[in-house]
């Protein structure tokens, strides 16, 4: 996997790739013995590497892919002096990979969210991109003595990708701890993408996205976020401080 030197916002690592290289690189992955672990890093997860030191050295010394998700992340990269070409989210990242796989045959195994929210996104994902195989799914409600069998289950299933969506930090965290026992190629958490492409939960409109008011959506939808987005005037601030 050929890819642009990392540039640090933060601190963090983060690659400055355009979706398009992005799905380059995970195909070649795909095609290789190589696994990779990916990391979409929003301006929430570059704040809790600040605070959650486990966290940070998690991303550091495991992923293998951090993508910059979100306006925050191309901001913070811009005025800090590099050239991130754009925002590669999760939510599209994960639409280009089961776009990839339909074409080329690759499998998915579906981790994470409420009961039956997996599988929901599953029949959309088939609907969407006709031929995509999703070899299977398990929710996020488990315990920790539980992985073993997931584990299992993932590896038997045959799956070339995992999506993870689990939420932050628990999805890397737990993809990390793994690592070596997970067959897959591709690990990747998404957050809460099942919910928003099974229809449970509203993405931000067009218009919103393209305006950097992706944080203000989902804060008018789900008021109880307001403690998280704290997090970004202090992003805000502390890249402003960086570049003086």
């Amino acid at each position: 996997m050929h890819i642009k030197a990392p540039v640090k916002i933060l601190d963090v690592p983060v690659h400055p790739l355009t979706m398009a290289e992005t799905v380059a690189a995970l195909d070649e992955c795909l095609t290789s013995d190589r696994k990779v672990f990916v990391v979409t890093a929003n301006a929430e997860i570059i704040m809790m590497c600040q605070k959650d030191m486990e966290y940070k050295d998690i991303i550091l010394r495991n992923a293998g892919l951090i993508l910059p998700d979100g306006a925050g992340a191309v901001w913070a990269g811009r005025h800090l002096g590099y050239d991130i070409p754009e925002r590669v989210t999760g939510f599209d990242l994960f639409n280009n990979l089961l776009k990839l796989s339909a074409k080329k045959g690759y499998k998915s195994y579906f981790f994470g969210g409420a009961p039956g929210v997996a599988e929901m996104a599953g029949n959309k994902a088939t609907t969407l991109y006709p031929g995509v195989i999703i070899s299977g799914f398990k929710n996020g409600f488990f315990d920790d003595e539980e992985s073993g069998a997931i584990i299992n289950e993932i590896n038997s299933s045959g799956a070339d990708i995992l999506f993870a969506a689990l939420g932050a930090p628990k999805q890397e965290k737990w993809l990390a701890a793994h690592l070596m026992e997970l067959k897959p190629k591709i690990l990747m958490g998404i957050g809460g993408s099942f919910d928003v492409f099974a229809g449970k939960m509203e993405r931000a409109p067009k218009w919103m996205q393209d305006a950097s008011l992706e944080w203000a959506f989902r804060l008018y939808k789900q008021p109880k976020r307001w403690v998280r987005m704290l997090a970004l005037p202090e992003f805000v601030l502390k890249v402003l401080w960086k570049a003086k």
